[in-house]
């Protein structure tokens, strides 16, 4: 059966599938599920649930995702095998759940980019699943069939024969309850053909990208709705148009879905900055509804550009190609690095005048981590600048005095995350990007009507009443609430809700200085003191008028 091993098992095996909690983050919007009635978590996890659907049907599959709440004792009692995965930042979570496999006398076996990344990390799992869904998969699957015991050493599966993207099943949704989910899931591509010096995805997955074809992903789509999407569907591919004509080939397949089911949902995905360069494949994605891209613009400084090898980011000036997204109706995320080699005492003023500048509201600064399997952490490794030291921050020994830098990476999260500047890059966004996007009709279920307003009255409390900065809040939304557009006003208020509030915990010293950190080896340093003295960059007002807004002609885009 397609999409599944073509292993035929003797044996009936039931399978505990675990997913680990997610450490918070700014990418994970943790403060914003208590606004939105019934969501208790991130994003399902696309590799386990695509592991559930891959093994035998007569076996028995279970799923568990700890950031709903840990598995029960029953949950393992019941189990023959325990499976796991995860990232590098969960490390400690993962190695929890072996440790309570190990306690009732299962199997544990680790899959996943973490492990895969890095199997040495995990010594104490019985057998480890290293790569993607392949060769390996089917082996493991046999040893499970023929023996549930725990092996005396550790055993490895090591992928050599990958399972082409286009025979891979649907992830098993129907294990989960997606309207839990803060949004949902889906891949079209695996690989990226850039060679960035910091990221060890062309190592772990490859330059060429590989692909699903349309007609997979409008029925893993489907799928997905009727596991109870409502709201987003994120493209987790590691650069959407890492294969550009793979891209232009999905997008109509994209857009007849959404016409022909009445835009269920709204669409975001991660690309490299150089997507602006495309005005065709923007027009396109505006008429698949897609809202967000997530680009690594990691610095405005064009000499660190091209010390870190990301030379494509310098393709059009940086802050004309985030305009020419937010023309098409794309609001830009960006992820931030701060620690790099080419950094200097400017470093800083670059990176909040930048902000200014292109008016994002949400950018995940980062101080750099250097990840294995990576030119960064190979270069660090021969000159010795690679620290392991659980009193620091990150991994690299900076160029930069280290104090300097914890404090510029303070400084820079205080100042983009003061509310009232937020609000002011929202206004911006409600006035220049949100008109621009494309006004679908949508069809309003029971279900969609009761969570809008559970979560309209969340708002009105929690941010519109108690929050100290509602007066600035209110002179943004009012405007868009007298104009009927609810659903900007909602994003802005529960994406403000989360960011404000989670800058308050990393700056109390609360959480990771860089979403890929390995938490057994680093922690984040207190508060620096004084950490707004020598800003000099003039703020932003937080009353921009969002009836402003331009009117666009009717065909413009």
């Amino acid at each position: 059966m397609k999409g599944r091993t073509a292993y035929r098992p003797s044996n009936r095996r039931r399978i505990l599938l675990l997913f680990p909690p997610y450490a918070p983050s700014f990418g994970t919007f943790r403060y914003g599920y208590e606004l939105i009635p019934g969501v208790r978590a991130f994003m399902p996890p696309q590799g386990l649930l695509a592991i559930a659907a891959y093994l035998p049907k007569t076996w028995e599959v279970r799923f568990v995702d700890e950031n709903f709440g840990a598995a029960l004792d029953a949950d393992f009692e019941w189990a023959d095998a325990v499976f796991t995965s995860g990232m590098h930042v969960q490390r400690p979570n993962i190695e929890a759940i072996v440790r309570r496999a190990h306690r009732y006398g299962k199997l544990s076996v680790l899959g996943g980019p973490s492990v895969s990344a890095c199997p040495e990390y995990y010594p104490g799992v019985d057998c480890l699943h290293i790569g993607e869904l392949g060769d390996a998969t089917d082996a493991l699957i046999e040893r499970i069939d023929r023996d549930v015991r725990r092996p005396r050493r550790q055993q490895r599966f090591e992928t050599s024969v990958r399972v082409p993207l286009e025979d891979f099943p649907i992830p098993a949704y129907d294990l989960v309850d997606l309207e839990r989910y803060f949004i949902a899931s889906i891949q079209f591509s695996s690989g990226c053909p850039y060679l960035c010096e910091f990221c060890d995805i062309p190592e772990l997955y490859g330059r060429q990208p590989r692909l699903k074809s349309g007609k997979q992903i409008t029925a893993e789509l489907d799928a997905i709705v009727a596991g109870g999407a409502r709201q987003a569907v994120y493209f987790v591919d590691d650069n959407f148009i890492g294969n550009r004509k793979a891209t232009r080939a999905l997008l109509p397949h994209l857009i007849e879905w959404q016409k022909n089911r009445g835009y269920p949902v709204e669409f975001a995905c991660e690309a490299t900055l150089n997507i602006a360069q495309w005005p065709d494949i923007l027009a396109q994605m505006r008429e698949a509804n897609f809202t967000t891209v997530f680009c690594g613009i990691e610095t405005p400084e064009p000499d660190a550009l091209v010390a870190m090898d990301k030379k494509q980011n310098l393709k059009m000036p940086i802050a004309d190609a985030v305009k020419r997204m937010n023309d098409y109706g794309l609001e830009v995320v960006s992820g931030i690095i701060l620690g790099l080699d080419t950094d200097t005492p400017k470093t800083l003023e670059h990176l909040l005048a930048f902000i200014e500048e292109t008016q994002i509201p949400m950018l995940t600064i980062n101080l750099l981590y250097a990840l294995p399997r990576t030119p960064l952490y190979r270069r660090l490794e021969k000159a010795g600048r690679l620290v392991h030291d659980p009193n620091l921050a990150s991994n690299v020994r900076f160029k930069m005095p280290y104090a300097d830098v914890l404090s510029m990476w303070h400084r820079s999260l205080e100042w983009a995350y003061e509310p009232e500047r937020l609000l002011a890059r929202f206004a911006h966004q409600a006035i220049h990007t949100f008109p621009n996007r494309l006004k679908p009709p949508r069809k309003v279920t029971p279900g969609l009507l009761m969570m809008g307003i559970g979560a309209m009255l969340r708002v009105l409390w929690r941010v519109g009443i108690r929050a100290p900065y509602r007066r600035a809040f209110w002179r943004v939304v009012t405007p868009l609430i007298k104009r009927g557009r609810i659903d900007d006003a909602m994003h802005i208020a529960i994406v403000t809700h989360h960011l404000v509030q989670f800058t308050r915990d990393t700056l109390a010293g609360h959480g990771e200085a860089s979403f890929y950190v390995d938490p057994t080896e680093s922690a984040v340093a207190p508060k620096p003191v004084n950490p707004l003295r020598l800003v000099h960059v003039q703020p932003a007002r937080a009353d921009r008028r969002v009836d402003e807004e331009p009117r666009l002609r009717s065909g413009e885009w």
